[in-house]
Protein backbone atom coordinates (compact mmCIF):
# COMPACT_ATOMS: atom_id res chain seq x y z
CA UNK A 1 0.00 0.00 0.00
CA UNK A 2 1.01 3.39 -0.83
CA UNK A 3 2.37 5.61 2.20
CA UNK A 4 0.57 9.21 2.67
CA UNK A 5 3.22 11.37 2.25
CA UNK A 6 1.60 13.88 5.00
CA UNK A 7 2.17 10.69 7.17
CA UNK A 8 6.72 10.13 6.36
CA UNK A 9 7.51 13.17 5.70
CA UNK A 10 8.18 16.88 7.00
CA UNK A 11 7.10 20.30 6.00
CA UNK A 12 10.22 22.20 5.71
CA UNK A 13 12.77 19.53 4.97
CA UNK A 14 15.36 20.73 2.31
CA UNK A 15 17.93 18.90 -0.02
CA UNK A 16 20.54 20.41 -2.13
CA UNK A 17 22.44 18.85 -5.10
CA UNK A 18 25.26 20.52 -7.13
CA UNK A 19 26.78 19.98 -10.53
CA UNK A 20 29.33 21.90 -12.87
CA UNK A 21 28.50 23.17 -16.08
CA UNK A 22 30.10 21.13 -18.91
CA UNK A 23 29.62 20.33 -22.50
CA UNK A 24 27.13 17.83 -21.78
CA UNK A 25 24.27 19.90 -20.16
CA UNK A 26 24.59 22.91 -22.06
CA UNK A 27 22.07 24.25 -24.32
CA UNK A 28 23.77 23.34 -27.38
CA UNK A 29 24.35 19.64 -25.93
CA UNK A 30 20.41 18.94 -25.22
CA UNK A 31 19.09 20.81 -28.53
CA UNK A 32 17.24 23.24 -26.29
CA UNK A 33 18.97 26.50 -27.94
CA UNK A 34 22.56 27.26 -29.73
CA UNK A 35 24.05 28.53 -26.79
CA UNK A 36 27.18 26.91 -24.44
CA UNK A 37 25.68 27.78 -21.54
CA UNK A 38 23.51 25.67 -18.55
CA UNK A 39 20.50 24.42 -20.08
CA UNK A 40 17.18 24.78 -18.94
CA UNK A 41 16.30 21.20 -19.05
CA UNK A 42 19.63 20.20 -17.14
CA UNK A 43 18.49 23.15 -14.68
CA UNK A 44 15.02 21.31 -13.90
CA UNK A 45 16.50 17.83 -14.19
CA UNK A 46 18.93 18.99 -11.06
CA UNK A 47 15.63 20.31 -9.09
CA UNK A 48 13.88 16.99 -9.77
CA UNK A 49 16.84 14.90 -8.66
CA UNK A 50 17.05 17.29 -5.29
CA UNK A 51 13.45 16.56 -4.69
CA UNK A 52 13.63 12.96 -5.23
CA UNK A 53 16.46 12.79 -3.15
CA UNK A 54 15.03 14.41 -0.55
CA UNK A 55 12.12 12.14 0.25
CA UNK A 56 13.16 8.86 -1.11
CA UNK A 57 15.26 7.34 2.54
CA UNK A 58 11.51 7.77 4.18
CA UNK A 59 9.34 5.74 1.60
CA UNK A 60 8.48 2.31 2.13
CA UNK A 61 9.66 -1.14 0.22
CA UNK A 62 8.76 -0.66 -3.85
CA UNK A 63 7.98 3.01 -3.54
CA UNK A 64 9.28 5.99 -4.73
CA UNK A 65 8.61 8.98 -6.75
CA UNK A 66 7.99 10.59 -9.77
CA UNK A 67 7.56 14.22 -10.95
CA UNK A 68 3.85 15.37 -11.54
CA UNK A 69 4.20 18.65 -12.41
CA UNK A 70 7.16 21.00 -13.21
CA UNK A 71 6.67 25.02 -13.25
CA UNK A 72 9.89 26.50 -13.13
CA UNK A 73 11.66 29.96 -14.49
CA UNK A 74 15.42 29.87 -16.06
CA UNK A 75 16.35 33.30 -14.72
CA UNK A 76 20.00 33.96 -15.43
CA UNK A 77 22.53 31.96 -17.91
CA UNK A 78 25.72 29.96 -16.40
CA UNK A 79 28.70 29.53 -18.30
CA UNK A 80 30.95 26.69 -18.76
CA UNK A 81 32.78 25.68 -15.33
CA UNK A 82 29.78 27.61 -13.44
CA UNK A 83 29.21 25.54 -10.20
CA UNK A 84 25.27 25.25 -10.06
CA UNK A 85 23.26 24.17 -6.79
CA UNK A 86 19.79 22.98 -6.90
CA UNK A 87 17.73 23.00 -3.63
CA UNK A 88 14.38 21.35 -2.95
CA UNK A 89 12.20 22.50 -0.15
CA UNK A 90 9.01 20.53 0.46
CA UNK A 91 6.43 22.97 0.72
CA UNK A 92 3.21 20.52 1.65
CA UNK A 93 1.76 17.29 0.86
CA UNK A 94 -1.49 16.32 -0.19
CA UNK A 95 -2.42 12.63 -0.03
CA UNK A 96 0.45 10.86 -1.90
CA UNK A 97 1.34 14.23 -3.55
CA UNK A 98 4.56 16.19 -1.83
CA UNK A 99 4.68 20.54 -3.01
CA UNK A 100 8.10 21.56 -3.06
CA UNK A 101 9.63 24.87 -3.86
CA UNK A 102 12.59 24.87 -5.83
CA UNK A 103 15.52 26.86 -6.63
CA UNK A 104 19.10 26.79 -8.16
CA UNK A 105 21.95 28.75 -8.29
CA UNK A 106 25.25 29.63 -9.52
CA UNK A 107 28.59 31.61 -7.48
CA UNK A 108 26.63 34.91 -9.00
CA UNK A 109 23.03 33.98 -7.53
CA UNK A 110 19.94 32.59 -8.59
CA UNK A 111 19.53 31.31 -12.26
CA UNK A 112 16.55 29.39 -11.39
CA UNK A 113 12.88 29.50 -8.73
CA UNK A 114 9.76 27.30 -9.58
CA UNK A 115 7.92 24.61 -8.21
CA UNK A 116 7.47 20.74 -8.46
CA UNK A 117 5.63 18.38 -7.19
CA UNK A 118 6.28 14.43 -7.39
CA UNK A 119 3.97 11.78 -6.50
CA UNK A 120 4.66 8.73 -4.29
CA UNK A 121 3.89 4.91 -5.98
CA UNK A 122 4.43 1.51 -5.71
CA UNK A 123 6.98 0.65 -8.57
CA UNK A 124 5.08 -2.82 -9.24
CA UNK A 125 2.11 -1.38 -9.96
CA UNK A 126 3.46 1.79 -12.19
CA UNK A 127 5.54 -0.37 -14.08
CA UNK A 128 2.90 -2.83 -15.70
CA UNK A 129 0.66 0.19 -16.06
CA UNK A 130 3.11 1.67 -18.21
CA UNK A 131 3.63 -1.85 -19.97
CA UNK A 132 0.45 -2.42 -20.40
CA UNK A 133 0.38 1.63 -22.12
CA UNK A 134 2.80 0.55 -24.19
CA UNK A 135 1.08 -2.91 -25.11
CA UNK A 136 -1.84 -0.49 -26.32
CA UNK A 137 0.39 0.86 -28.82
CA UNK A 138 0.96 -2.02 -31.16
Amino acid sequence: MTKNAGDIIAHGKKHSVSVTVDAANTATAVHSGGLDVYATPAMIALMERAAYECVESVLGSGQTTVGSMVNIRHLAASPLGSHITATATIESVDGRNIHFTVSASDGAGEIGAGSHTRTIITVDRFMEKAQARAQQEH
